[in-house]
């Protein structure tokens, strides 16, 4: 059976920013720390999953449907610095020099553009094994029989991955049950509103007593007090936020299975894109994951790291040395 991973580009560029302190940068002086964290990502990946294909979705700077059915989407985010903005073309050209396809649509996420491949891999024959990288919650939805989740646990190579039994045994709920859940219980990062004064344990028991929201509103008079008159109360508000928390599936996407093979990199262009951005401790370990060669890598990621930021600027100053004392190893781990 082939192995497909859906990646979850514009979630990996922000983890590799917040993730990598902010003084890496090329050999020009540019500031490169969400695109080395993002390559780590993409071979580790590569390295530990050894997929047959592999496809990278991203986020457009665009408002999407969303904002447009609903002014306040995701309107309390604080926005991201211009800095990790100015970053995203050198991250499409090192997912361009590996020759992974990659997809961007206008008016979707890249969340939607996932679900799309996702659903359409289910019509395939034979059937591939799904995976999908990701750091959002709102991607669980999509786990089921065949396709399962990879999510950041303790670095990149602890990674859990999700199936529809761990995230019910994890969260309590079933994956197709998490846009009822945000219809319930909201979320705060989007700005869902759900229910108010309805929380996450309330969402829980209510979903595993009647299912889905229809469900709870058939029975409402089975329930009392103050939590029905809050369910009666944002009843219009749950069905809404459950619409914003449902992943579409007809975003219109190019796509060919046979297009996204992973194969051998052009070589001597990711040498030359890796020495450029200054990734001198990458060099390597790009041919070799793309190679799929099997042998044990020894080196440290945050090592290496270090050892291209002096190369890179010349050393760590004392100002950036507190920075570096501080990257704890759960910070360190939370780099995928």
């Amino acid at each position: 059976m082939n192995k497909i991973i859906l990646v979850d580009g514009t979630g990996l560029i922000y983890r590799g920013f917040y993730s990598i302190p902010p003084y890496l940068k090329s050999p020009e002086g540019i500031l490169t720390n969400a695109v080395y964290g993002f390559t780590m990502i993409l071979l580790s990946i590569i390295e530990t999953q050894k997929p047959d294909c592999m496809v990278v979705a991203f986020d457009r700077k665009e408002k999407t449907f969303r904002h447009e059915a609903y002014a306040e989407y995701k309107a309390t985010r604080t926005k991201a610095p211009d800095e990790l903005f100015a970053q995203i073309p050198m991250v499409k050209e090192v997912v361009a020099a590996c020759d992974i396809p990659q997809f961007e649509v206008a008016g979707f996420e890249a969340d939607d553009i996932i679900a799309t491949l996702a659903r359409r891999l289910e019509n395939e024959n034979p059937r591939p094994e799904v995976l999908i990288a990701t750091g959002d919650f709102d991607e669980f939805q999509l786990a089921n029989d065949g396709t399962s989740i990879l999510y950041p646990t303790k670095g990149f190579r602890g990674a859990d991955i999700f199936t529809p039994a761990l995230i019910k045994e994890k969260y309590g709920i079933n994956p197709n049950q998490i846009p009822d859940y945000k219809g319930l219980a909201g979320d705060s990062s989007d700005n869902i509103k759900g229910v108010r004064g309805i929380g996450d344990k309330t969402a829980v028991a209510l979903l595993n007593e009647f299912g889905t929201l229809e469900g709870i509103y058939e029975n409402i008079e089975k329930i009392t007090g103050a939590k029905r008159t809050k369910l009666e109360t944002d009843k219009d508000s749950a069905f809404y936020s459950r619409e914003l928390a449902t992943l579409r599936y007809d975003v219109p996407v190019d796509f060919k299975l046979s297009d996204c093979r992973v194969a051998t990199a052009d070589s001597e262009k990711l040498r030359e894109l890796f020495k450029r951005l200054g990734f001198h401790s990458l060099l390597r370990r790009g041919e070799d994951a793309f190679a799929k060669q099997d042998e044990e890598k020894e080196e440290n990621d945050f090592d290496s790291l270090f050892e291209d930021s002096k190369k890179s600027v010349g050393g760590i100053n004392a100002g950036t040395k507190a920075t570096q004392q501080k990257t704890t190893s759960d910070e360190q781990a939370s780099l995928f």
